[in-house]
This record gives C-alpha cells, structure tokens and sequence, in this order.
C-alpha cells in the first residue's frame, strides 16, 4: 500500500510542475487580450494590465527554470 501512496505522490508532483506552466500559457493568452486593446484601440488601462502580466510571466518563467534546474542537477 505504501508503494501505492508514492505513485500518487509523484503523480501530485508532475501535475504540480505542470500547472506551473499551464498557468503560463493561460495567463499569457490573457496579456494577449489586453495586449491587443491596448494596442489596436489605445486603451491604457490595458497597458497597464500588460505590463503586470509581463512581470508575472517574467517570474513565473524563473519559477519554472529553477524547478527544472534543480531537478536536472538532482538526478546526477
């Protein structure tokens, strides 16, 4: 049974990581969005929400490097 329980927890630990980047890809379909109002219809609220989401992907994107560094370097 406790075989089973660490097949899950590591099934849980690649859906983690996952989600990091799928998070990723839907917060940058959303600067798209804004991106294009701000843009093609000059609305500079939505530049603003572009350049908050800039950052957040920015940080995002570090998250995800160090996680897949630290699971290179581990596994040697």
């Amino acid at each position: 049974m406790s075989i089973h329980v660490i097949k899950l927890d590591l099934f849980n630990l690649k859906k983690n990581n996952m989600d990091k980047f799928t998070k990723m890809k839907n917060l940058f379909a959303s600067v798209e969005v804004d991106a294009s109002k701000f843009y093609n219809s000059g609305n500079s609220a939505a530049g603003t929400r572009v350049r908050k989401g800039m950052q957040d992907l920015k940080n995002l994107a570090q998250a995800i490097r160090n996680e897949v560094t630290e699971k290179k370097n581990s596994g040697k």
